[in-house]
């Protein structure tokens, strides 16, 4: 394992930080629950921009966006409807870059929604889940949640708080250029580490809530999880590497339906919010 050891000043210096960002750390989710956060959302927001725009920048000079009109419109028209209400009821959300990047690979049964509304989808969600619009909407619910309530943050601090956030904030250097450089990777690395239990039913909670509010099908998040359930045990969904699925999860959802079919019985879908989809070039 590589050793990185960081000039006594630098040190002096994140130690100080840590310090004034540990009266961060106790923060509190929508859903009232102790959150550990050393990163503050608006610098999550920032970072993941920079993080968001290097992954888009990648993926289009590999030609993997998606451009496709009926796919396009598909995805506007549902993460569009679920933002009207993530506005609606999280305000501060409106100054967000909503936007929502295409990801032609069939293979990946994956989604994510990083700080600030940055957004991508995986083709092979609906290649090889066969996904209703209901379903879809489930999915985008779920991670929209993830950013509404400050997961990103969270999962920036984890990393943050390990030696290699650590090492990746200083890159054994006292240059601050590089100490921001380290804060992005830190969005990126976020991407990659799984949401604790806590926030995952959180967000199923959220995310159900938003997609019936938004006029979507509740029963969907239950079916869902069936399909997510019955893919090829020798090839699972990048979706469930860093979405934790208990046995018992389904069963939750389930529980939740008939207090989710009153807070919008007649199905009534919102306006649809300008979502940019991110285009080639």
């Amino acid at each position: 394992m590589t050793r990185y050891t960081l000039p006594m000043p630098y040190i002096k210096k994140l130690f100080t930080a840590m310090l004034a960002a540990s009266l961060l750390s106790c923060a509190t989710s929508p859903t009232g629950r102790s959150q550990f956060i050393l990163i503050s959302p608006d610098a999550a927001i920032i970072e993941s921009e920079t993080a968001y725009l290097d992954t888009v920048r990648q993926l289009d000079e590999e030609d993997k966006l998606v451009s496709d009109p009926l796919t396009v419109a598909r995805v506007a028209r549902i993460t569009g409807q679920l933002v009207t209400k993530a506005v609606a009821d999280y305000p501060e959300s409106a100054d967000w870059k909503w936007s929502v990047a295409i990801v032609d690979d069939t293979e990946t049964v994956n989604a994510w929604c990083m700080a600030g509304g940055r957004m991508a989808v995986y083709t092979g969600l609906f290649d090889q889940l066969a996904l209703t619009d209901d379903e879809f909407a489930q999915i985008m619910g779920h991670e929209i949640s993830h950013a509404l309530a400050n997961h990103t943050a969270e999962r920036m601090s984890r990393a943050m708080a390990t030696s290699l956030g650590v090492a990746m904030i200083g890159a054994a250097s006292d240059n601050s250029g590089v100490a921001v450089a380290g804060a992005a990777a830190l969005a990126t690395v976020a991407l990659t580490l799984p949401n604790s239990r806590e926030a995952e039913n959180e967000a199923d909670i959220m995310g159900m809530i938003l997609a019936t509010k938004a006029g979507f099908d509740p029963e969907a998040a239950v079916t869902l999880w069936q399909k997510m359930g019955d893919l090829n045990d020798d090839r699972p969904a990048e979706f469930l590497s860093t979405h934790p699925a208990p046995e018992n999860r389904q069963a939750a959802l389930n529980a939740m339906i008939p207090s989710m079919l009153k807070i919008n019985p007649d199905r009534n879908k919102p306006s649809i919010y300008p979502v940019e989809i991110v285009r080639e070039g």
